[in-house]
C-alpha cells in the first residue's frame, strides 16, 4: 500500500487502554460511572466555568441546549449558513425554522448581517424579536466557532442582547480556542453564550468516539440538560418521568478515553498550532492559494486548517482538486456545500448570502492531524502547490 496522509485522525498516545480496561474491570460501561463524572470536572476546569454535563454527541449537545433555552414549534432559530448541517438539524428536532445569515471572512456568523437583519427584517414586540415576514418568534442564535475559529462574540453578544436573544455556541471544533484581548480576554467558545456544545468525534481535537458536552451560564440549566439526557428519571427505582427524556448521556467506557485526551489536550492544541506555522511559511508567497488566517485577539486550537483557491488563476473544478491530490496519497475536503441550498431547507429565510456561496467554492481543508510529522507537512504542501500549478490557468 502507498503512502496515505489523512486529513484528520485520532491519537490515541496517552492513558485511553488503561483507563477503558479499568472501567470494564469495574464493570461500570454504560450511561453511568466515576469517569463520566471526572471528565466532566476536566471539562470545566479546562474551560474556567463552573459546570459541563457529558452527552453522546455534538448533535446532542446542540439539540439539548435547544431545548432548555425553550425553542417550540413555530419558533425560528438563526443560523450560519456554511457550516456542518449538523448545527442546523436540531432545530428541525424542535420543530423550529432556521434563519440563515452570511459569514464573515473568518467562516463565522458574520456579527453586521446578524444586526442588520434584526434591524431591517424584525420588529421588537413586548420583548419578543417578531420576523416582520410572517409573525414567528426568534428566540435564538447558533453561532459555530468555524475550524476553531472564534468568532466576533463582542459583536453578537451586543446584539443577542438588544434583541432578547439566548445565544447557543456551537464550540464543537474549538475545544481550547479562547480571546486572548479584549473585554473577552481569557473567555474560551462555549463559555461565552448562554449554552455551548462540544464534540469528540474520531476527527476532533480530542475523542472520545462518539461523545459531547453542554455548558450552560445557569447552573440548574446544566443539571436540567442532565437529567433530561438520561431519559428525565424523577424516581429511577419506580420508573417515574414528569418530562420527555432522551437517551442522550455519555457512556463511562466514552468518558474513560476522554478523560484521557483531556490529559493530552494541551499537547495537541501546541502541536496544532506549530503545524499551522509550518504549512504558513510553506505556502508564503504562493500565488494559486493562501492559508487562511485564524481571528486576531484570539488564541485558536487551529483544529482545520484551510486554503482558499485563487478562482482568478486556477479554474478546476474542488473535485478535480481533491482527486489529484488523492491520487498523490492525501486526504482533503472542500468546506461544506451551503445548508440553505439542501434539500430540507431550500425553503427557509436566509438573508443577504455573499461570503458563504463565495467561500463555499474556494475553501479546501488540508491534513491537520496531531500526529503528522514534519516531513509529510513538506510533502503535502509540496504536492498541493504542484496539483494547483498543473491546473493553473496560465498553462492551460
Amino acid at each position: 500500500m502507498g503512502r496515505f496522509i489523512p486529513l484528520s485522525v485520532p491519537n490515541f498516545e496517552g492513558n485511553e487502554r488503561k483507563y477503558v480496561d479499568d472501567a470494564i474491570d469495574q464493570g461500570w460501561v454504560s450511561t453511568g460511572g466515576a469517569y463520566i463524572t471526572k471528565l466532566e470536572r476536566q471539562l470545566a476546569e479546562f474551560l474556567h466555568t463552573e459546570n459541563a454535563a457529558a452527552c453522546q454527541s455534538g448533535t446532542a449537545a446542540l439539540h439539548l441546549s435547544l431545548i432548555e433555552a425553550g425553542i417550540q414549534p413555530g419558533d425560528m432559530v438563526i443560523v450560519p449558513a456554511l457550516t456542518f448541517i449538523a448545527a442546523v438539524n436540531p432545530v428541525k428536532y424542535q420543530f423550529a425554522e432556521p434563519v440563515f445569515i452570511d459569514c464573515d471572512d473568518g467562516f463565522c456568523m458574520d456579527p453586521a448581517k446578524l444586526n442588520e437583519f434584526c434591524e431591517n427584517e424584525c420588529e421588537l414586540i413586548d420583548g419578543k424579536l417578531i420576523y416582520k415576514a410572517d409573525g414567528r418568534h426568534i428566540k435564538a442564535v447558533i453561532v459555530v466557532h468555524v475550524f476553531g475559529n472564534m468568532a466576533d462574540m463582542v459583536s453578537i453578544m451586543k446584539t443577542a442582547r438588544k434583541y432578547r436573544l439566548k445565544v447557543i455556541e456551537d464550540a464543537t471544533e474549538a475545544l481550547g480556542s479562547r480571546y486572548t484581548a479584549g473585554e473577552l480576554s481569557g473567555k474560551y467558545a462555549g463559555t461565552i453564550g448562554d449554552f455551548g456544545a462540544f464534540s469528540f468525534n474520531g476527527n476532533k481535537i480530542i475523542t472520545t468516539g462518539g461523545g459531547g458536552a453542554v455548558t450552560a451560564k445557569d447552573p440548574a440549566a446544566a443539571e436540567h440538560i442532565r437529567y433530561l439526557s438520561t431519559q428525565a428519571k424523577d424516581d429511577p427505582q419506580y420508573y417515574i418521568h414528569n418530562e420527555v427524556g432522551y437517551n442522550y448521556r455519555m457512556t463511562n467506557i466514552q468518558a474513560a478515553v476522554g478523560v484521557a485526551q483531556m490529559e493530552e489536550l494541551p499537547e495537541f492544541i501546541g502541536r496544532k498550532q506549530a503545524n499551522f506555522e509550518k504549512y504558513r511559511t510553506l505556502f508564503e508567497g504562493f500565488e494559486l492559494c493562501r492559508l487562511m488566517p485564524f481571528r486576531e485577539g484570539t488564541s485558536s486550537n487551529k483544529w482545520f486548517y484551510s486554503l482558499e483557491i485563487n478562482r482568478e488563476k486556477v479554474s478546476a473544478d474542488m473535485r478535480e482538486i481533491i482527486s489529484a491530490l488523492e491520487e498523490k496519497g492525501i486526504q482533503t475536503r472542500a468546506i461544506w456545500g451551503l445548508i440553505s441550498e439542501q434539500r430540507p431547507y431550500v425553503d427557509s429565510p436566509s438573508y443577504r448570502l455573499e461570503k458563504a456561496p463565495y467561500y463555499a467554492e474556494r475553501i479546501l481543508n488540508i491534513p491537520s492531524s496531531t500526529n503528522i510529522t514534519d516531513e509529510e507537512i513538506v510533502y503535502v504542501a509540496g504536492q498541493i502547490k504542484k496539483v494547483l500549478e498543473g491546473f493553473s490557468c496560465d498553462k492551460q
